[in-house]
């Protein structure tokens, strides 16, 4: 879901904030040579590792069916980065063809780790999946304040976003949600392309999503066991429920898909073919956070419950802020904090 600019310009205050409290090196020694430019015109050889394993639980086998794919080995190459704010773009092609060129090639934005001294180190990764913002304000802030605690965070930019942005790209919601699928299967053979990057380590690779994101991230984190850690902001389960309930952001897709005849039962069967809690309990409710708004009224907190409950969440593991939708990003700073020592608890140093 779209987040505002008057939530853009609290995160804009937050992120000065957090800025001058720059991440302790993870105490691996930093390369001095190494750096975004250059890595330009390496490529790198990356293998699905997709394990979906087997599921009892015949509907939730269905899901998986449907999200699945041909695991294969593809390549990985890294291009200059197109702004200052991040240091490489790394491009690897979808496992999904629809026939658009430029929409079949998944980017990400990669900020690289630093230490206290500005130096690139080697150190855990956590793909970021940004919001439904065009811009994807939160996601590209959310991945530098990241990197800024000691993580290379590479944010993906998903189907018809970013560098995938056409202009054969889909208009029509039925078109839109079919994309989502491939949204999900991009985000988690994200996981082994990066995986495959010099000065990643990875053993320890987390998965952020933010509203949008946070639908697709919690899907994509549930199909096996990849990511090690699973950090989940303003989403929850139902998605029929949210377009048909939520406000402001949610209201209005529910009106453009009415307009295009999409609802009642042939909207909520697309939507239930990538329903997050059809398989949130194959996520480890160890390895899982949920952040929610106890005011958000676009993903209400009673569909935040849904997924928590889906993926067995204690209440520690479900955070809760004095927020709605919009005002949690001024949370991000905290949130990011609690990543990195939860991070480093997997594992990560």
């Amino acid at each position: 879901m779209l987040l505002r600019m008057t939530s853009v310009a609290l995160l804009a205050a937050s992120w000065m904030a957090c800025n001058a409290a720059v991440a302790e090196s993870p105490g691996v020694a930093a390369v001095a040579t190494f750096s975004g430019s250059s890595l330009v015109g390496n490529t790198y050889t990356a293998s699905d590792t997709i394990a979906i394993g087997e599921e009892a639980n015949t509907d939730a086998r269905e899901c998986l069916q449907g999200l699945s794919w041909k695991p294969a080995e593809f390549s990985v190459q890294c291009e200059a980065a197109t702004t200052w704010r991040f240091d490489s773009l790394v491009r690897f092609p979808s496992a999904i063809e629809t026939g658009d060129a430029v929409n079949d090639r998944v980017a990400l934005e990669w900020h690289m780790a630093r230490n206290a001294q500005g130096d690139i180190v080697k150190a855990p990764a956590v793909l970021v999946v940004h919001e439904s913002g065009s811009k994807m304000p939160v996601g590209k802030s959310l991945a530098f304040l990241l990197s800024r605690h000691g993580l290379h965070a590479f944010m993906i930019h998903l189907p018809g976003y970013g560098e995938r942005r056409s202009e054969s790209r889909p208009k029509s919601a039925a078109s839109l949600i079919r994309l989502t699928r491939q949204s999900i299967i991009d985000v988690r053979r994200a996981r082994d392309a990066i995986a495959a990057m010099p000065m990643v380590d990875a053993d320890c690779i987390s998965i952020q999503g933010t509203s949008l994101g946070g639908f697709i991230g919690s899907t994509a984190a549930c199909l096996d066991d990849a990511y090690d850690g699973v950090f989940l902001m303003l989403c929850g389960g139902d998605l029929y429920d949210v377009l048909q309930t939520g406000k402001r952001d949610a209201e209005k897709m529910r009106r453009q898909m009415a307009e295009e005849g999409l609802q009642g039962e042939e909207l909520k069967t697309l939507l239930y073919s990538i329903e997050p809690t059809r398989i949130a309990h194959r996520l480890d409710p160890k390895r899982t956070w949920l952040f929610s708004g106890r005011y958000d009224d676009v993903v209400p907190l009673a569909n935040a419950n849904l997924l928590a409950q889906a993926a067995k969440l204690t209440p520690e593991h479900h955070v809760l802020y004095d927020a709605d939708h919009y005002s949690g990003v001024i949370r991000i700073p905290e949130m990011v904090k609690r990543m990195q020592d939860e991070i480093k608890g997997l594992g990560g140093e």
